[in-house]
């Protein structure tokens, strides 16, 4: 594709500066995801400064010559929740999370040395065009449920309390059951998401000048304001049905002990300050455990790491496999995970997002993923910014990512174009990617779950090697 801007190249500052809040909104929903699933006192604040200072390190260690950005790992949430399994304590746990971490970085950093003195041509073999394209396409339609199920989804909650009686021995029991249950109509969360998603498309189809550098930016407010008027409606005649951004959210960050300076200004809860005061708590039974649960999620996440830079490489036209090298990819995405866990807890993994935002505005600037990870890092002490994103709707964000997510599949069969598909081998390959990652298939192995990418990548390479031994000539 042509890019309006290439690896080197230097935009004005106005436009660094909304190239980086578009890259930031884009990647930040799922970034901040990943401690709100695991609980056990992380904080999306955390999160965000982790993903920006991982981020610094993998730029510096590719030499600026990657525009990735890297951000909170979903792989790893299984592996982050054993950290804290058996009753540890939350300062154990947390300091779980930075040796786990550091394990997985160290099987990156392993694989790096390997490929470094070996090259990269055994994996231009085993995973060609015909292997690799599918697979990133999965990695984009693998997402699709979770953009469809956010985009029918308002982000307030109720409290619902359910009574049932049970009689023993004669003598009737009144049981309490207290739950929540989200409130919203999903037809006026579908709204929300088809305004955010039309407005991303015609801002950057027909936009002119800055209006078509930054759709992100500009869907994600439409839909936010979208959604922030009905919920008013809805806050203002007491009907559920309209409410679909939860505005408690800024009371719970800014006004938590009254107006103070934390209502403004805050220092995000890095896991580091008090996770070495636990270090006298560590076993080598705990140390194993850790082990166990991160190690073999880290071969996985590095099948996706593959795929990710081989798309990236075909948007930007520029082999990044081979320049800066997959070694120092790999150096940089292991390096860079352990140093986010430090601060945040969370290890980083390369983001599709950003991938497909690269592919949308055609910014390949190095030095905007930069500034995004900086701002990431200033923006995790800005409480009401904060606030903000963790308030943004899930329907709002869904209409976004079926931008997002159609870019990364869209991207991954563009490099199938060049595969001949007449050729029964070929297309043998492909079907068999296409069909086990869409039908989700999923192996677990003790406590190493593989995605339904990392199996469909694995059968495809040895669909792929089967298939690609010639036939012996037949005798006459």
């Amino acid at each position: 594709m042509k890019l309006l801007y290439d690896l080197k190249d230097k935009p004005k500052i106005n436009r660094i500066i909304m190239f980086a809040i578009q890259q930031m909104l884009a990647v930040l929903a799922a970034t901040i995801a990943v401690p709100l699933i695991v609980g056990n006192g992380l904080t999306p604040a955390a999160a965000m400064f982790g993903a920006g200072v991982g981020t610094i390190t993998y730029l510096l260690l590719t030499r600026l010559k990657s525009p990735v950005f890297v951000g909170s790992s979903f792989a790893f949430i299984k592996s982050m929740l054993a950290a804290f399994a058996g009753g540890v304590s939350m300062s154990l746990g947390w300091l779980g999370l930075i040796i786990g971490a550091i394990f997985a970085g160290l099987v990156y950093v392993i694989i790096g040395v390997v490929i470094k003195f070996v090259g990269v041509n055994w994996l231009n073999k085993i995973m060609p065009a015909v292997v690799i394209g599918p697979t990133v396409a999965i990695i984009g339609l693998s997402l699709a449920g979770t953009a469809i199920s956010d985009l029918l989804k308002g982000d307030v909650m109720r409290t619902v309390t359910e009574y049932a009686v049970s009689v023993e021995n004669g003598v009737p029991n009144i049981i309490e059951n207290v739950g929540s249950q989200m409130v919203g109509s999903k037809w006026i969360a579908l709204l929300c998401g088809f305004v955010t998603l039309a407005v991303t498309m015609l801002c950057s189809t027909y936009g002119k000048k800055t209006i078509k550098l930054i759709p992100f930016i500009i869907g994600i407010l439409s839909g936010y304001a979208v959604a922030a008027i009905f919920t008013a409606i809805g806050n203002a005649c007491q009907v559920d049905a309209l409410k679909i951004i939860d505005f408690s959210v800024f009371s719970r960050y800014m006004l938590a002990d009254g107006v103070t300076i934390k209502t403004f200004i805050s220092l995000p809860d890095l896991i580091f300050i008090k996770a070495f005061s636990s270090v006298k708590e560590l076993s080598w039974g705990y140390v194993l455990t850790i082990f166990i649960a991160y190690v073999p999620v880290a071969f996985v996440a590095f099948a996706e790491h593959i795929a990710d830079h081989k798309n990236l490489s075909t948007i930007i036209g520029h082999d990044l496999l081979k320049e800066p090298g997959l070694h120092n990819t790999l150096f940089g995405d292991g390096v860079g995970s352990a140093v986010g866990a430090f601060f945040g807890g969370c290890p980083n993994t390369t983001y599709g997002e950003a991938v497909a935002c690269v592919a949308l505005t055609g910014n390949a600037s190095v030095i905007t993923i930069f500034a995004t990870a900086i701002s990431c890092i200033l923006a995790s002490f800005i409480t009401p910014f904060v606030a903000f994103i963790d308030s943004i709707p899930p329907c709002v964000m869904g209409g976004v990512c079926i931008a997002l997510y159609g870019f990364i599949a869209v991207s991954g069969l563009k490099m199938v174009q060049s595969v001949d598909l007449d050729n029964n081998k070929n297309l043998f390959v492909v079907s068999t990617i296409l069909i086990v990652g869409i039908g989700g298939l999923e192996l677990t192995i003790g406590t190493v779950t593989l995605t339904e990418v990392a199996v469909a990548l694995i059968l495809g390479i040895l669909v792929n090697i089967m298939l690609s031994k010639k036939p012996k000539q037949q005798e006459r």
